[in-house]
């Protein structure tokens, strides 16, 4: 589709969504985003939009010489990795709870974590002491290689030509919440951000000691999100290896959808943040998830400049997780996801199915951004 254009106080909106359809708190939000005077060009706006701490989900803001924290998140490198695997759907046992069982014994989901470390400390865990507040470095170890919670999951797939893939959605755990609502708040003090909109689009600026600590722990979490997801996605490897000896996998796809990148973009360079965003430089693939019982897509990237070289996270939520627990039950729940080996109980209602936008239209928007690589559909589903 053709985004559409509009007008802020610094910089204009691209919304690569109807504006109709887009909530008002959201659409406040966006508006806000575009008046910071550190924004570049304009604000890219992707089809899964929808409100978030401070900035929306769904956006990609390019600042010079500034990053605001809140337009990361709190799952600070939160994002995506999935393999295509030389099964094919014959390969699967007809009754596939055991292997659900092996996957949910194999990686704690949740609260849970690893009992001792499945990770070796090497030197990237010499910065660990260097973080800004003090954390228990036990425990991030123990954390590597953990699922988590909410909307995180890990799934067995089949691609449209019956291959099984294996896929997860996870990021920095308990570490980088810790981090991210630390420097959230250190933003929100500085004289500079006093006169924003909204406080919680509180920004660092370039050459200050609060930027160079805030993108010293944000680089940290975000190595720490992609070796989680790379773990995770190894002890599955393992639990396939075992079920199936015979199988292999190719080159995983991996990708982050909450983080900070340094770009160049219109002339500039940039530091461009993406929250509920993916990278779709031309030729890069990427995934975008859509929930538990309709499936993701594998799509590869087009470059397009106007989106800052992205594309969505996924389908996005359209409706708020209470909501969801009091328009939902578990009946609906088992039957949104027939055909799932996966929970189907009144704790993870508020990931049904039904919560979520309709994939196919996310897609069908940003025919400008991606182009479609397979579709994936689940048939093992582990959550926290």
């Amino acid at each position: 589709m053709t985004a559409t254009t509009i007008s802020g106080a610094h910089v204009d909106i691209r919304l690569w969504a109807d504006p109709a359809e887009v909530e008002e708190q959201a659409l406040r939000q966006l508006r806000n985003i575009a008046s910071l005077p550190w924004a570049v060009k304009h604000v890219a706006v992707m089809p899964d939009v929808h409100y978030g701490l401070g900035a929306t989900v769904g956006s990609v803001i390019a600042l010079k010489d500034a990053v605001s924290p809140a337009a990361v998140g709190v799952d600070i490198g939160c994002g995506m990795t999935a393999v295509r695997t030389s099964l094919s759907a014959n390969d699967l046992p007809a009754t596939l709870g055991p292997l659900r069982s092996a996957l949910e014994a194999a990686v704690p989901v949740g609260f849970a974590m690893h009992q001792e470390p499945v990770v070796g400390r090497d030197a990237f865990w010499d910065a660990f002491d260097r973080l800004t507040p003090t954390l228990d470095q036990g425990k991030a170890l123990r954390q590597v290689g953990t699922l988590g919670g909410g909307n995180h999951f890990l799934e067995v797939c089949l691609d449209t030509d019956d291959r099984v893939w294996a896929m997860l959605h996870s990021g920095s755990r308990g570490v980088g919440n810790v981090l991210a609502q630390h420097h959230i708040a250190v933003a929100r003090t500085l004289a500079h951000n006093e006169v924003l909109p909204d406080p919680d689009l509180a920004v660092f600026l370039a050459g200050t000691p609060e930027m160079a600590a805030y993108r010293h722990d944000l680089y940290w979490a975000q190595e720490y999100a992609r070796r989680n997801r790379a773990t995770m996605l190894g002890l599955v490897c393992d639990v396939l290896r075992r079920a199936f000896p015979q199988v292999s996998f190719d080159e995983p796809i991996s990708a982050h959808h909450n983080y900070v990148s340094e770009e160049h973009h219109f002339g500039e360079d940039v530091l461009v943040t993406r929250k509920g965003a993916i990278r779709a430089r031309k030729g890069e693939l990427g995934i975008i998830p859509g929930s538990m019982g309709t499936g993701s897509y594998i799509v590869r990237g087009l470059g397009n400049p106007d989106s800052f070289e992205s594309a969505s996270h996924g389908a996005g939520r359209k409706m708020s997780r209470t909501k969801a627990r009091k328009t939902f039950t578990a009946e609906d729940l088992a039957a949104q996801t027939a055909g799932v080996e996966c929970r189907k109980d009144a704790g993870v209602v508020d990931e049904i199915p039904g919560a979520y936008k309709d994939l196919d239209a996310v897609i069908a928007q940003q025919s400008d951004l991606v182009e479609v690589v397979t579709r994936l559909k689940q048939v093992v589903c582990v959550k926290g």
